[in-house]
């Protein structure tokens, strides 16, 4: 996994906005969006429910968050 992709998905996990992630991060929504796709496809499942306007971690987001921060 790479480091910059861990870092992305750390700043969305910590405030369930892709946009407030980008903020944080210098990156526009849309570069956050595009390295938690990739994150996502390496990984091979979803690690945030996008529904509604609300980001929320998926199981499997929050195994990773786990992982990462361990």
């Amino acid at each position: 996994m790479d480091e910059r992709r861990l870092q992305v998905f750390r700043a969305v996990a910590r405030e369930l906005n892709f946009s407030r992630a980008g903020l944080a991060l210098h990156l526009s929504q849309s570069a956050v969006s595009q390295q938690i796709a990739a994150l996502e496809l390496e990984l091979g499942g979803t690690l945030f429910d996008r529904s509604r306007r609300r980001v929320r971690l998926t199981p499997a987001g929050v195994a990773l968050l786990n992982r990462v921060d361990a």
